[in-house]
């Protein structure tokens, strides 16, 4: 009993709940049929989201004002370039996954340089250095698609004992996330930012690393996404990463992560994920319309802030 009411106090539990919910009503309206394929499904598609929410949620909890717009742009370049160098070959895959980390560096890197060093505010320096990262793609792609190495193709397509490997690799990286936030001095900075910058630099936080690090780690974060997603797709297209300015931070918000900033959840993100996914599943299968599909998820953000809002106020 008390490990129930603990864990009914954690903020991401009910995450979990709701994805569970949603999962069960949609199994239920299939009779069973889609099962193992729903879960399997879940797991790969929440993939994309749980990396890309885990950068996201880092520069979140830097407190108010703090969001990554150039998450698509970083996506859609990382993949377009890692794919090219790559030019279909299994042994240029170190090369692939080296100009990935380097053009998430270097996003990362402008991103903060025109906050700190122009002043600029985080939503608009990021969203500027969004057009910039999205001509240069588009610019370098010249509506060129070419396919992703053979083993790259078929390790992101696959399963290891049923798990799918891009969740297995959402996995790993979530763990280094929670050991950053929970067990070392970086997560407790982050946090400490979050909750009141002034004071974390009158206390000796390095406030001018810390960020810049986040942003970095945010962006490196989407290229990987964005590398991991042209080899699941079979190609890097312009488009794709689009979905995922409103879902790495949806998935951010409904996680249980604090909107003011100063407080995070690694479980959350995944638990958001799975539910955002669900939801589409299960309004797909009752045969619901985009546009409805994409009014109940800004109702669920909405929802969330409300009460996110009136439970700081209490």
């Amino acid at each position: 009993m008390n490990l129930v009411v603990r864990l009914l106090a954690k903020p991401w539990i009910w995450a979990f709940v709701a994805a569970f919910g949603v999962w069960l009503a949609t199994i239920l309206f299939t009779g069973g049929a889609s099962t193992l394929g729903l879960s399997q499904a879940a797991l790969t598609f929440a993939a994309f989201s749980i990396i890309v929410g885990l950068g996201q949620m880092f520069v979140i909890t830097l407190g108010p004002g703090n969001v990554d717009l150039s998450i698509p742009a970083t996506m859609t370049l990382a993949g377009t370039v890692a794919l090219k160098v790559m030019d279909t070959n299994n042994d240029l895959i170190v090369a692939g996954i080296a100009a990935t980390l380097a053009i998430g560096i270097a996003i990362g890197i402008a991103n903060y340089g025109l906050i700190k060093l122009l002043r600029i505010p985080p939503i608009i320096a990021t969203l500027s250095s969004s057009f910039i990262v999205q001509s240069t793609a588009i610019w370098y792609n010249r509506g060129i698609r070419i396919k992703p190495p053979a083993y790259l193709a078929e390790f992101s397509t696959a399963s290891t004992l049923g798990i799918p490997n891009v969740a297995i690799v959402a996995l790993v990286i979530s763990i280094v996330a929670w050991v950053l936030l929970e067990k070392g001095i970086y997560g407790r900075w982050v946090s400490a930012i979050g909750q009141n910058m002034r004071a974390a630099r009158l206390a000796g936080v390095p406030v001018d690393g810390v960020r810049f690090a986040t942003y970095v780690f945010c962006a490196v974060l989407a290229a990987l996404c964005g590398f991991l997603l042209s080899c699941f797709s079979g190609g890097a297209a312009l488009n794709m990463g689009a979905e995922y300015l409103l879902t790495s931070i949806a998935v951010v918000i409904i996680g249980g992560t604090a909107v003011a900033g100063g407080f995070a959840n690694v479980p959350g993100i995944w638990g958001a994920s799975l539910f955002l996914f669900l939801v589409v599943s299960m309004l797909n299968t009752y045969g619901a319309s985009a546009g409805v599909r994409l009014l109940l998820t800004g109702l669920i953000i909405i929802a969330v802030i409300i009460a996110a809002s009136r439970k700081q106020t209490v």
